[in-house]
């Protein structure tokens, strides 16, 4: 039967790939990746030939479209990224949503997760946690994406690249405080491991010192619980929405988390980003 699976990749080690995986990876018809190139790599490793179609954030919408039109006349695809789960923080989101309107078929394929590798040797709170990507590199948005999270009790995740760590610890040290705790993990399942666990001001001077190398996830502990009694006005909030509207985020997302964040209506907020 035609469908989609979504099968996730080693994020270092090869030896990650499942076997269930490999075998999903040589059953079907067709491979839609992230980077060819990379998926190529991996492929010739475990000695699979496989048809592949590029499938990125800046063709998606064209390519998602022929990938469904295929998937449709009876073809089976997996969809993969260049690391760890795809459809997390990836254009993999678009394809499974477009397979949901037509009534296609979405199987998962569980393997590595970045987010879930680095918050399970965090050594903080694991109970509650929220995934926030990576941070947009316009400071406005940036900064408006951190205020919001000022009050957040929950633990938060955070990609990062090498040459934008400092940056992004130096605004983690000014809206959540230097004595906040972060849990810096480098190059995950790879030769290099590292993980270091710290104050942010000491993270930042760390790595003033010693030049950032590899892919970084920051987990961030969450605020004290009494932090969280300090609230926004309604104009405030939106006026912070605007913001990460601006930014590139959608309005539906920002509204949905907002409301959640100081607790007014979804609805009004949405109808105030919309209308400004």
């Amino acid at each position: 039967m035609s469908k989609l699976y979504v099968v996730g990749t080693p994020i270092g080690n090869l030896g990650d790939l499942s076997p269930r995986a490999q075998q999903t990876l040589r059953e079907v018809d067709f491979i839609a990746a992230e980077d060819t190139r990379v998926t190529g790599k991996l492929l010739h490793y475990f000695e699979i030939k496989k048809p592949m179609i590029s499938y990125y954030e800046h063709n998606l919408r064209q390519k998602g479209e022929q990938i469904i039109g295929r998937i449709l006349a009876g073809e089976t695809c997996a969809v993969v990224s260049d690391a760890g789960m795809p459809c997390i923080s990836d254009p993999g989101e678009d394809l499974v949503r477009l397979c949901a309107q037509n009534n296609i078929p979405v199987e998962v394929v569980p393997g590595p997760s970045a987010v879930i590798s680095a918050l399970a040797v965090s050594g903080l709170i694991t109970s509650r946690f929220t995934f926030e990507g990576f941070l947009s590199v316009n400071r406005t948005s940036r900064m408006a994406h951190l205020a919001s999270l000022k009050n957040e009790m929950r633990t938060m995740i955070f990609y990062e690249a090498p040459h934008k760590l400092l940056t992004t610890l130096t605004d983690f040290c000014e809206a959540f405080g230097e004595d906040r705790q972060i849990s810096v993990c480098r190059e995950l399942t790879k030769i290099h491991e590292e993980v270091l666990r710290m104050t942010m001001g000491e993270a930042l001077a760390h790595f003033t010192e010693s030049t950032p190398k590899g892919e970084f996830v920051l987990v961030v502990s969450g605020a004290p619980e009494q932090a969280n009694e300090e609230t926004l006005s309604f104009e405030e909030v939106c006026a912070l929405g605007v913001s990460l509207v601006e930014g590139g985020e959608r309005a539906t997302e920002v509204s949905k988390r907002l409301a959640k964040e100081y607790g007014y209506k979804k609805a009004d907020i949405y109808k105030a980003l919309v209308q400004s």
